[in-house]
């Protein structure tokens, strides 16, 4: 529905927000920053979370689900707000829906050719992601010149969706000192989070790699895309936007107002999206 409120046009559909699990809230938490009149519709595979250890064809079957549930809502736009499923199901899926679908791996690419001063740039990324390549191939596009290191973190989702993501928790930080340690001396000034969970231990890896080092948030880099796409609303009521999740709706709730840092005021619910 398009509403025309002194001759300027707002489309009142929502933004729809798919992560694999509670890391597209960390995109979410942009999405009200940036867009903070916009309605938003959330839908978390938590029953199904961690895709970046599933098979290609595995997590082609989830996204292609997920998008069609979420798709039911009449979004105006959708937000890949999942690493995983941006590498591996995004060229394959964006033009079978009637809407745009934006994934995280581009604009965080960009990004970090912008940052880098060194020329060597750090992906840490789930193991499907890594194992996809994508970063690799839009980050030579950008510019052959860059050196490119690459590394599987298959331990972070599960972590952070366990609540697992402070500084100061020392399982975290050992993790993390098994992951980074080996490019130690490689002169890489910028990383990038190439999960939208991992946005959560920015403070814990900032720590690992030194405050010299750039972290590109793919989440946000992607957000600040969706600005220039569309004509923001004036007004929205964060009691209209709607959350819904495969798994236990409590877990969701308790964990997702501490990475929101707010209130969520809109409806959570339990879906089967394997009807979808």
């Amino acid at each position: 529905m398009v509403v025309i409120i002194d001759n300027a046009s707002f489309d009142k559909r929502p933004i729809g927000v798919f992560d694999s699990g509670l890391g597209g809230l960390t995109a979410l938490r942009q999405i009200y920053k940036a867009l903070p009149c916009e309605q938003v519709v959330y839908f978390g595979d938590t029953g199904r979370v961690p895709y970046g250890t599933r098979s290609d064809e595995t997590v082609i079957k989830y996204v292609n689900q997920d998008i069609r549930f979420i798709s039911s809502f009449d979004i105006k736009l959708l937000l890949l707000a999942c690493n995983t499923a941006t590498s591996i199901a995004l060229d394959r899926l964006k033009d079978s829906f009637g809407f745009p679908v934006i994934g995280v791996v581009e604009n965080a690419s960009t990004a970090a050719v912008n940052a880098t001063k060194t020329g060597s740039v750090l992906v840490l990324g789930t193991s499907a992601t890594i194992r996809s390549k994508s970063y690799i191939k839009r980050l030579n596009a950008l510019n052959p010149a860059i050196e490119i290191y690459e590394q599987a973190c298959p331990l972070l989702v599960p972590l952070v969706e366990n609540g697992r993501y402070k500084v100061d928790d020392e399982i975290v930080r050992l993790i993390l000192k098994e992951y980074l340690d080996p490019f130690k001396g490689k002169d890489i000034d910028t990383v990038i989070l190439g999960c939208t969970h991992y946005p959560l231990l920015s403070e814990a890896v900032q720590r690992t790699v030194g405050d010299c080092v750039t972290l590109i948030d793919s989440g946000k880099e992607a957000v600040s895309s969706i600005h220039g796409m569309i004509t923001p609303n004036e007004y929205a009521d964060r009691r209209d936007d709607r959350f819904y999740v495969s798994d236990s709706v409590h877990n969701f709730e308790a964990l997702a107002e501490t990475l929101l840092g707010e209130t969520i005021y809109g409806s959570v619910e339990k879906v089967d999206i394997d009807l979808y």
